[in-house]
């Protein structure tokens, strides 16, 4: 079993296939965080050292034994007020009004199987070699338990964490701060790396050596947003692509969060993460509770390769819809850049049929289609196909394109009202505002109130009556504002501080109650491109729009920070229009859909206005991703270089999950003269076996590739890309 507790030492042991984690029952019934690493096959509860430190509190009942102190004894699930001065995993407002929470351990169970969170997405079992360790602890004061859940998935190295905060007593309690996981490491000597961005600048990655005090990601839109990423690794300061100790840690959440990395003077780091404490406050009733979200775990001594790898296969083989895995999303081309809002019937079918030409497998019509949406002022709300557009309407559209031979797919934005509809008109309390003061508007619209079930009902009910009989095997759901003045009808007073957490929730019922009535259809996440991207989405939606800004040059970055956490099969990624809308930048043809390939490969265009030699290239760019997209978009992924600090070229591979097929990509970025040779390293392929590149007519070992190299083309141009296929030679 993977999870073990010594009775005699009072100490729980958590491995996996590599890692290790153990933590125990301290005095006076602390829960003691101890090791987190690589495996070891005895206890470490010999690393606590106790000294007594000046200016320290002591617990009551260590009477005159200084040398036992909260704030250095590095607890399991620290709580707030009882001399942990550091950053607490829980904080509540009791009946009384205190503010204190003081955790002993109270008893534990060990199960086989993977538990679940009422109402909101974790990772899945599938069969998976999981098994659950359950730690209740209590405040005898103030009757709040919490059970501290843990989840171990052996085989990729991964831990889970949540947590359930019990009110036990008679009073209401207030939960100010419930966070999923706090990890502690008795070194201060690491680096923090996050991923920062904006709108059209997602996910940089952002490294830094840790420091005394607090550093501290998060977001307060409502949404886990642009700018920061739910997600953040701690790592040794060697730490590369290939060696080094590195902690992956991300939230299976899509609101705000907060995750914040502290240093003490005494060499000690923590890290929290979970719900945003600034935009939150739950009020819990006698014999209610609260669960957080769930927290990903996973360790790695050989780099950040081999930890992103664990991630992968764990979003692959345990997260997203067990019917999507293992198959690439059809080869689409959306109407956005063509169009925008301003189309009509026979202009989508024009674009249809010549994509279809081409060898395009589905056909996604954008932004609208429905109600009175002549631009974006208007419409949003109402989701009835607007029949002055779509004479056919949407079921009478479908059928048109499935008798191309094409599939069909939709886009939706279900969160948002204009107030220009008929569903404000009717219904102007059922969005996210405070009464009396004027909502703020992003791109004129308000946020609808996903607290109330009736809200969801109205457009859960629109939506499955538009959808159900249409033919549709893909819908793409955006959300394009951040939530401002939190305020709900709906709740008292003292209940406007769950709005937020609330919002997520009546999000992910409605994503379930749509995929629970169309199962066979694929969802694409999308937030304004890029600012939800995360892993409560890819729970319900097997990819997620990667970015708005489609510039193959632009991409080069953003793909790469994903990387990090996500595989590629979960970005959406497409060839767009050129010069591009977002930059002005004119690349390739090729280059675009050099990077397209590393992901959910499709076009952004009107098919009907490429040359002739473009569109013989998006023949056979369309018959290379359905030969191979399987490798490039779901194999290992290997990050060749880091555009940060290499900015002549960039280079990535995927190798299939057999080693026997592998996609490079190589862009090389500024050209010049006189240049000498790059010779690139590849990796994770057979040292022993040949493989052919079929682009050069030559066959290399995987050693000598892996080793040696492979020297690339000089080009005499910027931003030009050249994409290699490798395939060990069969016998």
């Amino acid at each position: 079993m993977s999870i073990q507790y010594i009775s005699d030492k009072k100490l729980f042991l958590l491995n996996t296939k590599n890692t290790s984690y153990q933590f125990r029952v301290a005095e006076f019934g602390f829960l003691e965080h101890l090791y987190y690493g690589r495996k070891i096959p005895d206890s470490a509860d010999y690393l606590p050292v106790r000294l007594r430190h000046g200016f320290e509190a002591n617990p009551y009942e260590a009477e005159k034994d200084r040398t036992i102190s909260l704030d250095v004894l590095e607890q399991e699930y620290p709580g707030f007020g009882v001399s942990d001065f550091k950053t607490a995993a829980v904080r509540v407002q009791n009946g009384d009004g205190s503010d204190c929470i003081d955790l002993r351990y109270v008893s534990h169970k060990i199960y086989e199987g993977k538990y679940a969170i009422e109402g909101m997405p974790s990772l899945r079992e599938n069969n998976g070699d999981w098994t659950t360790l359950e730690v209740l602890m209590r405040d005898s004061s103030s009757q709040i338990e919490v059970t501290l859940v843990y989840g171990v998935l052996g085989k990729y190295d991964v831990i889970t964490r949540c947590a359930r905060i019990y009110n036990v007593g008679n009073k209401n309690v207030f939960v100010q701060r419930a966070h999923s996981v706090c990890v502690a490491f008795p070194t201060d000597k690491l680096d923090a790396i996050s991923f920062y961005g904006s709108w059209g600048h997602e996910r940089n990655m952002e490294r830094m050596p840790v420091r005394h005090g607090k550093y501290t990601i998060d977001s307060t839109r409502g949404i886990s947003s642009h700018y920061y990423n739910p997600s953040m690794i701690l790592c040794s300061q060697d730490a590369t692509e290939e060696q080094g100790d590195c902690y992956g840690i991300a939230l299976v959440y899509s609101g705000n969060f907060a995750m914040t990395v502290e240093v003490n003077d005494f060499k000690q780091t923590r890290i929290v993460a979970g719900v945003n404490p600034d935009t939150f406050c739950w009020r819990l009733a006698p014999k209610e509770h609260f669960c957080t979200p769930e927290a990903v775990m996973t360790y790695s001594y050989e780099g950040f390769t081999a930890m992103s790898h664990n991630f992968h296969r764990t979003i692959k083989y345990h997260l997203i819809p067990k019917q999507f895995i293992g198959k690439r999303c059809p080869v689409l081309i959306n109407n956005w850049e063509a169009t925008m809002i301003d189309f009509d019937e026979e202009q989508l079918m024009a674009i249809a049929e010549k994509a279809k030409t081409l060898g395009v497998e589905m056909f996604v019509m954008d932004d609208g289609w429905f109600g009175r949406r002549t631009d974006e002022y208007r419409g949003l709300g109402d989701w009835q196909c607007n029949w002055q557009k779509i004479p056919s309407g949407i079921a009478g559209l479908s059928k048109r394109i499935h008798s191309l031979g094409m599939k069909f797919g939709i886009w939706i934005e279900p969160e948002m009202v204009n107030e220009d509809s008929e569903l404000y008109e009717e219904h102007p309390d059922w969005c996210i505002r405070i009464p009396g003061r004027n909502p703020t508007r992003q791109r004129y619209q308000l946020v609808l109130d996903f607290t109330r079930d009736e809200v969801i009902d109205n457009i859960y009910n629109q939506l499955y009556e538009e959808f159900k009989d249409a033919e549709i095997d893909y819908i793409k759901w955006d959300m394009n504002r951040s939530m401002t003045e939190r305020f709900s009808t709906a709740l008292p007073a003292e209940r406007q501080g769950e709005v937020c957490h609330r919002y997520v929730l009546g999000f992910y019922k409605l994503m379930q109650r749509l995929t629970d009535a169309f199962p066979r259809v694929r969802l694409e996440g999308c937030c304004g491109g890029g600012g939800r991207f995360d892993m409560g989405v890819l729970y319900y939606a097997p990819q997620i729009w990667c970015s708005d800004d489609t510039d193959a040059i632009e991409r080069i970055p953003i793909q790469y920070g994903t990387s990090f956490i996500y595989p590629p099969f979960t970005m959406g990624s497409h060839v767009s229009e050129c010069p591009n809308q977002q930059t002005g930048r004119v690349v390739s043809i090729d280059t675009r859909a050099a990077l397209a390939y590393f992901g959910t490969f499709g076009y952004e265009l009107d098919p009907n206005r490429l040359t002739d030699e473009e569109q013989e290239a998006v023949c056979r760019q369309i018959d290379y991703y359905c030969r191979y997209g399987e490798v490039s978009a779901q194999g290992c992924y290997y990050r060749l270089t880091n555009p940060q600090t290499e900015k002549e070229y960039a280079a990535f591979l995927s190798v299939a999950e057999d080693q026997t097929k592998a996609v490079l990509c190589f862009i090389q970025q500024v050209s010049g003269a006189n240049k000498g040779i790059i010779y690139l390293k590849l990796r994770g392929l057979l040292e022993n076996e040949n493989y052919e590149i079929l682009e050069l007519g030559m066959t290399c070992s995987g050693a000598a590739l892996m080793y040696a190299g492979l020297p690339m083309p000089q080009i005499k141009a910027d931003n030009e890309a050249r994409v290699y296929t490798l395939c060990v030679m069969q016998e």
